[in-house]
């Protein structure tokens, strides 16, 4: 350590880096940081222990694990850069919508929803995450999605009790996270797989998976969205010609077609979930495949027309 660096005791590196010293401990043990210079009967720690604990917790933040900081980090000390692989990970931390967070005061709130106040409501929506409250600010809201709150708010002047809103928001919500899912297990298998050896990419390697990321990142809405128009299209105008039509049946929610299954495939169903869950077992099981085919070939043929 040359004369005049900083110096740190492992109680002042804790103070200085926000780690506690039972975590720098733990680090040096798994060969993650640096082991201090001995003087005397104490350790001295440096910059260079401060910049790379720092480092470890963007990382850590960033949603990497401390295998795969390590690797990382051992490819920095081999003089390859982490440059790439951070930009990478900025790139799939940025936002993935054009849509701009907004406030809203809580006279503002219950004026767009009839004029009550509504404590249950209120609580339902910070729960959901539809609004986050402003630390210093009881009487604020952030509004992640003003989007989605003017949907709220129209459903609301249709006549939709907030309870039903709140009750189809956690129901689409559950949907939606499996259509993402699926997006990213199918671009990771057909797109990323090159850039997810044993090794971290090169930089030259993490910016051409950024710039992926960035070309692939309007699909998986643009796809939902031309779907959605397209089933939209289809079951609204089923919905009315069903009204409309005197000799059809009133329609029901809890219509269904008896479909046969293999006897085999039923016990092995119900040794799976329970006899009393094998139905809503098979009817979700159907309905994920179906989105993930249409999903598959939407995208499919997104990636054939770039």
């Amino acid at each position: 350590m040359r004369t005049g660096s900083v110096e740190y005791r492992i109680e002042d590196l804790a103070h200085h880096s926000g780690a506690t010293v039972r975590t720098i401990r733990a680090y040096q043990d798994r060969g993650l940081l640096p082991r201090p210079e001995r003087r005397g009967r104490a350790n001295v720690y440096g910059e260079t222990h401060l910049a790379r604990l720092r480092q470890i917790a963007d990382l850590l933040d960033r949603g990497y694990t401390l295998a795969s900081i390590k690797e990382l980090l051992e490819a920095w000390d081999a003089g390859r850069g982490l440059g790439g692989v951070l930009g990478l990970a900025a790139e799939v931390d940025g936002p993935w919508t054009d849509e701009k967070a907004d406030r809203i005061t809580r006279a503002e709130l219950d004026a767009a929803f009839g004029g009550t106040p509504d404590e249950a409501a209120v609580a339902d929506a910070v729960a959901l995450g539809v609004l986050e409250p402003m630390p210093g600010h009881a009487d604020e809201f952030l509004v992640p999605s003003p989007q989605e709150l003017s949907v709220a708010v129209e459903l609301y002047a249709a006549g939709v009790p907030l309870q039903a809103i709140s009750g189809h928001l956690r129901e689409l919500r559950g949907q939606v996270e499996q259509i993402a899912s699926r997006f990213l297990e199918f671009t990771t298998e057909h797109v990323f797989a090159r850039y997810l050896g044993p090794q971290p990419p090169t930089d030259a390697e993490a910016a051409e998976a950024a710039e992926l990321v960035r070309r692939l990142r309007p699909l998986a809405q643009q796809s939902v969205d031309a779907e959605l128009a397209r089933a939209m299209r289809l079951f609204a105008t089923r919905h009315l010609r069903r009204h409309l039509d005197p000799e059809q049946p009133a329609l029901r929610s809890d219509d269904s077609q008896p479909v046969a299954l293999p006897a085999s495939t039923m016990r092995a169903v119900q040794r799976l979930v329970g006899e009393e869950n094998a139905v809503a077992f098979i009817a979700a099981a159907t309905e994920r495949e179906v989105q993930k085919r249409t999903l598959d070939s939407l995208t499919a043929s997104n990636l054939t027309n770039e």
